[in-house]
């Protein structure tokens, strides 16, 4: 049985497969038939050991801020090699396999209860599609933030072409994330939205990427000004997923299910 005792051996293979996959990436001048089926091989690993711990749990493993991380990080994998299947940036698993690796890392070194426990609220229809299109659009929108990063230092217009394909398909993820979410808030709480601490965030991040394709659709801004777009609102977005949770206005939220 996999428990979370196996995750570091995990963590560890899929870490490898990830760093050797982008170093073949790297090296090749054109799209690496290793890169491809090393980083495939250590999303899977990372994969299994989720299906595995989802089974141990019997439940889905969701509910805790370390157990997000997990799916992030697997989610990372996934994006970042969808990146480099379309735009053949060399460089790009190289940044996804560290942001991964990061957040893995992050769960061993800061490990939370894992129990079978779930709260009322939780155990609703919603919870895993809510919770995995989130996480899955804020990897994603991390690819974006990749992107922006790179431009900043080294524009290219291919760099904004890609980026707003990104931000196209994390935004259309988050945003069926937030009517996912407002439907299940009006089944277990009554209401449809509050401005809760995290939905005010949540509102801010799709604000600010509407503002990024707005400018983008009418050509308003230079370059320069849209990288940081992006940028400002990945980070909103992280202040959105777990950085709201440390506000001293967040400790009455109806969201601080999402800690352990």
């Amino acid at each position: 049985m996999i428990t979370w005792d196996n995750f570091h051996w995990f963590a560890m293979v899929a870490a490898l497969l990830w760093i050797v996959g982008a170093g073949a990436a790297l090296v090749s001048g054109k799209r690496s038939r290793w890169a491809i089926i090393l980083s495939v091989a250590g999303t899977l690993v990372f994969g299994t050991f989720i299906v595995g711990f989802w089974i141990s749990l019997q439940r889905p493993p969701l509910r805790t801020m370390g157990e997000t991380r997990l799916w992030y990080s697997f989610f990372m994998g996934v994006s970042g090699l969808l990146t480099y299947l379309r735009w053949k940036y060399r460089w790009i698993l190289a940044f996804s396999a560290v942001v991964g690796i990061v957040f893995a890392l992050l769960n061993i070194l800061k490990p939370e209860i894992h129990d079978q426990s779930l709260m009322p609220a939780l155990q609703s229809f919603w919870f895993v599609p809510h919770v995995t299109v989130y996480m899955f659009s804020y990897s994603v929108l991390g690819c974006a933030f990749i992107l922006a990063c790179m431009g900043l230092f080294r524009h290219q217009e291919n760099y904004l072409t890609a980026a707003d394909n990104l931000v196209y398909t994390g935004v259309a993820f988050l945003t069926i994330g937030m009517l996912t979410g407002a439907i299940w808030a009006k089944a277990a709480w009554g209401h449809y939205w509050s401005w809760d601490p995290k939905e005010t965030w949540a509102a801010f991040t799709w604000a600010g990427y509407l503002l990024y394709i707005h400018l983008r659709l009418f050509q308003r801004s230079s370059p320069h000004t849209l990288y940081w777009i992006l940028i400002v609102s990945f980070l909103s977005l992280q202040m959105c997923w777990y950085g709201v949770n440390y506000l001293p206005s967040a400790q009455e939220s109806v969201h601080l299910y999402n800690r352990s």
